[in-house]
């Protein structure tokens, strides 16, 4: 499914603006028949074409607010409104893509040792527009680790320009750590604190392009406003030896990607 050759395209270039800035575009790296490809098995996947026993799903709520997201529904019958998607390592088609060997090597330049799979997730915004998601880290006990993952690679299948629903990041945030112990969603006051809304910079891509990510890297994502979907499949990766420590549920154990 790559577009380009896994051995000879630079990664030193992206691999250090991620370093410095939290976040790099690898440009178009999903050639056209595997994007066509992983549309197609998404939308199989909302419309109950294909299934697998333990996948997650959630629906966008309908007034377009995050904190509306209706949440434990699951599987609501066919449809093209699910606002999210998990557990896309089950699905033979989205593994071989987060397998790829450009992914390999991008991931282990950053994970030293075995690599395993903390999430494979789509994030959908529909024609209605989709859900407007706040400033957000990936990480802190939310997610419950022994050690918190620092490395996503985020695909778009569909075209997501500035008023599409594109991402948006604050470069650097990365190394000001986790804005609560907690994690998640970053309060209103540190973002007044911090001056994000001044220090945002959208990412508008095309589909079959690549963004890296790093989890602590300050990011959202706004409504769509073009009347065209807008999905983005990501995937993050985790060096082997972390391990889910929540106390709530069984811990997690998680899908081995990478092994020497």
């Amino acid at each position: 499914m790559l577009a380009v050759d896994a051995e000879t395209f630079d990664i030193s270039g992206p691999l250090a603006h991620y370093a410095e800035h939290g976040y790099a575009r690898l440009g178009r790296v999903l050639d056209t028949e595997g994007l066509e490809s992983l549309r197609e098995r998404a939308d199989d996947l909302m419309m109950g074409r294909v299934s697998y026993p333990g996948f997650f799903w959630q629906m966008d709520a309908p007034s377009g607010l995050y904190a509306d997201a209706p949440l434990g529904l699951g599987w609501q019958g066919p449809s093209l409104d699910y606002r999210k998607l998990e557990k896309l390592e089950k699905d033979a088609r989205f593994l071989a893509w987060m397998q790829n060997p450009l992914f390999e090597r991008i991931v282990r330049a950053r994970i030293p040792g075995d690599v395993s799979l903390y999430r494979a997730i789509l994030f959908h915004k529909g024609e209605r527009g989709g859900s407007e998601v706040p400033w957000h880290q990936d990480g802190g006990k939310l997610w419950g680790l022994t050690r918190d993952p620092e490395l996503q690679v985020w695909t778009a299948l569909d075209d997501a320009p500035l008023d599409g629903g594109c991402l948006e990041v604050v470069p650097g945030s990365h190394r000001w750590g986790l804005a609560t112990e907690l994690g998640g969603v970053v309060p209103p006051d540190q973002v007044a604190a911090r001056g994000a809304e001044g220090l945002g910079v959208a990412l508008p891509v095309v589909a079959g392009e690549v963004i890296l990510l790093h989890n602590y890297v300050w990011h959202r994502s706004g409504r769509s406003l073009t009347g065209q979907r807008r999905r983005g499949f990501s995937a993050c990766y985790l060096g082997a030896d972390s391990r889910c420590v929540r106390k709530k549920k069984t811990p997690r154990v998680f899908f081995p990607l990478f092994r020497r």
